[in-house]
């Protein structure tokens, strides 16, 4: 544990140093796009924060190669590297749109390169989830089309989040955080295999990168993510999903007090539940309209929470215990008995539709004259 906090805090204090860097060039060579009527800022402000994500994922990553216990997930090992090259692609794609403002099957082609690369040369879904028995993929084709696809996939879904001050870095913080608990936890009570694991360092240094940028990010903001931090955010924690996944037909997560198999695959979808809620509805939502899936609006979730009458902060804050409910409430069924998880999953997410839905109630429940 002691090695994963120190990445962590090595990532940290990189990204913090690294976006206070960025946001100094953004702002002195004026690196501004125009304020769309979708944007709930009014200010010109730069979007290079990936640049300082990137940066303590990167420098996080070669220290822990080169660190005790952790460096031996690195040993005949090219899968970290292969995630970094896809990580390298996607932050190139989306610092050129986030200044540029390219196309947007342009950015989908970069999103399909850099999901390739990591599918290629990193990491590939090998094993699916099936009960009662995981389903073996014997075609390297059908892997790296299901690996490409999951990762294309998230990286949107964190991208369409990312529409408040502080929402997509805070989100993966908790998400982030979430999944490494579990996989820590399933290692570290599993004594027949090595305890060090991909999957937990990347959550520690995608969790760290977080901190260290959040602080930059908080409402008001003195700098965006972009579409370079977020399309990273969402290509980490659909790779360490993956790792997480390519474990199932090890046993390995059946050997941890009986942790159920499912659990590995069902977590990322748990810890990133809102992101693909709001993914799956705007791509309804705009083809319903007859526009591009990729076309923008002003119909997120976040949008919806502002429009009730939340404030910025408030609204940021509601999505956060949102993402705790549905992340540790995937965790939770991986300690405990799925009977008492769903009673209190089912009890915490109706008081909190309450609490989110109680500016509307309310503003209906008042009548011209009362």
């Amino acid at each position: 544990m002691i090695m994963y906090l120190l990445m962590a805090l090595t990532a940290a204090v990189v990204s913090y140093a690294g976006t206070w860097g960025a946001r100094v060039a953004g702002n002195k060579l004026r690196l501004y796009r125009p304020i769309r009527s979708r944007d709930m800022h009014s200010a010109l402000i730069s979007k290079l924060g990936g640049l300082g994500i990137f940066t303590g994922f990167f420098v996080a990553l070669v220290v822990a190669s080169n660190s005790f216990f952790v460096k031996d997930i690195f040993r005949h090992n090219d899968a970290p590297w292969g995630i970094l090259a896809g990580a390298i692609v996607i932050v190139a794609v989306g610092v050129a749109d986030d200044i540029l403002d390219i196309r947007w099957w342009i950015k989908l082609l970069g999103q399909g390169a850099a999901a390739l690369i990591v599918a290629i040369w990193g990491v590939r879904m090998s094993v699916v989830p099936f009960i009662p028995e995981p389903i073996f993929l014997e075609s390297e084709i059908l892997q790296i089309v299901l690996t490409a696809g999951l990762i294309v996939t998230t990286m949107n879904a964190v991208n369409f989040i990312d529409g408040l001050d502080g929402l997509a870095a805070g989100v993966a913080i908790i998400g982030g955080g979430a999944f490494f608990l579990t996989a820590y936890w399933v290692h570290r009570n599993n004594p027949s295999t090595d305890n060090s694991d991909l999957a937990t360092l990347l959550m520690a240094i995608l969790v760290g990168s977080c901190i260290g940028f959040l602080p930059h990010n908080w409402f008001p903001a003195k700098i965006f993510m972009g579409d370079s931090g977020a399309m990273l955010i969402g290509l980490l924690m659909a790779s360490a999903g993956v790792v997480a996944t390519g474990q199932i037909g090890s046993g390995l997560y059946d050997r941890a007090n009986g942790i159920p198999t499912i659990v590995p695959i069902l977590l990322p979808f748990a810890v990133l539940s809102l992101p693909l809620l709001d993914l799956g509805m705007a791509v309804v939502r705009r083809t319903a309209r007859g526009q591009s899936p990729w076309s923008a609006d002003r119909g997120h979730l976040h949008h919806k929470l502002v429009d009730l009458g939340y404030s910025h902060r408030t609204a940021v804050v509601m999505l956060y215990v949102w993402t705790c409910i549905l992340a540790f409430g995937g965790v939770a069924f991986a300690v405990f008995p799925w009977q008492i998880v769903l009673i209190v999953i089912i009890a915490a997410a109706l008081i909190m539709a309450a609490v989110t839905a109680w500016p509307y109630f309310t503003r209906n429940s008042t009548r011209p004259g009362e």
